[in-house]
């Protein structure tokens, strides 16, 4: 019996540490919007491909809509094809979990809990997936993939700021 009010005390304490600490944390990630247009895509698509020109960086770049789903992709000449699933995935990544790939990047770096990551379905722990949102929702995301990650950050975010 005492075993039951010890467990049912430390549940007691769990959950209202957790109402508290949850009052104080800032809201989540932005929330899900309408679906990217082709043609906001092709925008998105058209900032990333110069970035990638003026680097010479011959990348893949994957625009996906809110749902995960692929609106855009292009495979820059000579770039390897293994780069196309990687790109993807990036993308579909950035979307699902509404956040961009790098987090999870940096939470494997770190090791220790960080580690963890690697067990969730799906997760592309790579920079190169961002989110993106129009008016504060999220309705899609871009992924680059073809050269390190930290450029293939570099060739996503130029792809989000020609939507601007």
């Amino acid at each position: 019996m005492k075993m039951v009010r010890l467990v049912s005390l430390m549940i007691a304490l769990v959950v209202l540490a957790s109402g508290s600490v949850a009052a104080q944390q800032p809201a989540g990630p932005p929330p899900y919007g309408p679906s990217i247009t082709l043609e906001q895509a092709k925008k998105v698509l058209t900032g990333a491909e110069a970035e990638a020109r003026k680097n010479n960086w011959n990348v893949v770049i994957a625009i996906v809509d809110a749902g995960g789903n692929i609106v855009s992709l292009q495979r820059m000449d000579n770039t390897q094809f293994g780069s196309v699933e990687v790109a993807r995935q990036k993308a579909w990544t950035a979307v699902a979990y509404r956040r961009p790939t790098k987090v999870f990047e940096d939470a494997v770096a770190g090791g220790g809990m960080g580690v963890r990551i690697l067990r969730l379905e799906g997760v592309a722990p790579l920079e190169g997936g961002l989110p993106i949102t129009i008016d504060g929702k999220i309705v899609g995301a871009i992924g680059v993939s073809g050269v390190t990650s930290a450029q293939d950050g570099q060739i996503a975010k130029a792809g989000i700021d020609a939507l601007k």
